[in-house]
């Protein structure tokens, strides 16, 4: 999630360094609303592909496909440009439309933003129907806009508690191992009371805060507290009386007791080196966090709040450019980047769940019976950003233009909360200034 976490920039919400690009593009709604369509062209020829530069194993990973991807045919020519990761949403922002790419990469919670600025184009005519059905629904799910597809990913995120076997044991403490067996808050609450008694300091949680909460970190890692008391960021368009009911203000009221049990984790290790028992974070800590305590290592959804355990899921995507004037050849780029070959050598370069099915299944990982089935699980059953039912358990972050305002709004008041704030306060307010915010900008419609 942040510049200690390189792995982390392009797999989940791309956390710490999206704050200011999210920012920037809140400042951007001037867009006219109406939809951008890209020509097909002539489906041969030179495209040109913007992505964003990540580890050095994932820069290789998209190279080799592309070199890959010229060679196997002699139509299309792809020109690959890397941009800086901490650069990429802002200049995707600042570019005019007429001057982005066929192809480009964007981070999911910005894409709507992107097609209320006319920036991208719905690919459902360009890319093949194999492809579209092959994509796991949670992908579709961040890249769907009233029943139109502007992006598909590669990869997707996931969130869960890592424990330490030994530390949960030596403190008696039974823990879930599966998604239907989850802890309630309230079980989890008492097992950090049970293992602050046998730990050093009296603080066996990690909840990143290293990263702060005043991030896209604190919206991405908690706001599964919301979903899961039965509450949503934003419903129907507003954020009153979904984001600050009482069942939510009670969940955040739990979220703040649990400082007292929480490690700063000042030095990014606090588990990893034992320091905690448990750890609030996603799927790209998994390597780190198994070659540090190999067999000890459980993976555990989070707790339950009444509506069912919940995770934040999304990550990049692929879309293509409102203005590309070969969109036919841009799409037949993308059927090939999506292939199974590429995606895994994708995502056993980041550890990122696959985001197509046939992938997802062959992963040594995330199959059945791998470490990290569990997230998988999750996966498989998507609510999409506005049915969040008790059933579903991966929530996509609001689809909307607007997400750079509800997720500043939140986040803020999710850092006041563990600052001490009066949660119904803190909450009531971030209602109100995405209210305000989608009443100033027409709701951010998107025909």
């Amino acid at each position: 999630m942040s510049s200690t976490s390189r792995r982390h920039r392009r797999t989940a919400c791309t956390g710490v360094a999206l704050v200011l690009p999210l920012a920037t593009l809140a400042a951007c709604g001037s867009g006219s609303g109406t939809d951008a369509s890209a020509e097909a062209g002539s489906g041969k020829g030179t495209i040109s592909v913007w992505a964003h530069q990540g580890q050095k194993s994932e820069d290789t990973a998209l190279q080799n496909a592309v070199k890959s991807f010229n060679s196997s045919q002699a139509r299309i020519k792809v020109e690959l440009k890397l941009i800086p990761g901490n650069d990429y949403t802002k200049t995707i922002t600042a570019t005019d439309a007429s001057k982005l790419p066929d192809v480009m990469e964007f981070d999911g919670p910005t894409m709507a933003n992107f097609v209320y600025n006319k920036k991208l184009a719905a690919m459902d005519d360009y890319v093949s129907s194999k492809t579209m059905a092959n994509a796991t629904d949670a992908s579709k799910s961040q890249g769907e806009i009233d029943g139109k597809h502007y992006g598909l990913g590669m990869y997707d995120s996931g969130l869960g508690i890592y424990g330490n076997k030994k530390l949960l044991d030596a403190a008696g403490v039974k823990y879930p191992t599966s998604l239907s067996d989850d802890w309630t808050a309230d079980q989890f609450t008492a097992a950090l009371g049970a293992l602050k008694a046998k730990d050093s300091d009296g603080k066996p949680l990690d909840l990143q805060e290293n990263n702060g909460y005043a991030t896209e970190w604190g919206t991405y890692g908690f706001a599964p507290i919301v979903w899961s008391a039965g509450g949503s960021l934003l419903k129907d368009g507003k954020a009153e009386g979904a984001l600050d009911t009482p069942a939510v203000v009670s969940a955040m009221k739990t979220f703040q007791s649990w400082k007292t049990y929480v490690d700063p984790n000042t030095d990014g290790n606090a588990f990893a080196k034992g320091r905690v028992a448990l750890s609030w974070v996603g799927h790209w800590m998994y390597p780190a966090y198994s070659k540090a305590l190999g067999s000890d290592l459980v993976v555990l959804p989070l707790p339950d709040f009444g509506n069912g355990p919940k995770t934040g899921q999304g990550s990049w995507a692929w879309g293509i450019g409102a203005n590309s004037k070969n969109a036919k050849a841009a799409g037949a780029f993308l059927d090939f980047l999506l292939n199974d070959a590429n995606v895994t050598a994708m995502t056993t370069a980041n550890g990122a769940p696959p985001a197509t099915r046939t992938a997802l299944a062959a992963s040594p990982l995330y199959k059945q019976g791998g470490p990290l089935q569990l997230f998988a699980e999750q996966l498989a059953k998507p609510c999409g950003d506005s049915d969040i039912t008790k059933s579903c358990v991966a929530v996509t972050r609001p689809v909307t233009a607007g997400y750079p305002t509800v997720t500043a709004k939140f986040s803020d008041a999710l850092n006041a909360v563990y600052g001490g704030d009066d949660p119904k306060s803190a909450l009531e307010k971030a209602a109100r200034g995405i209210d305000q915010d989608f009443s100033d900008n027409a709701g951010y419609q998107i025909p």
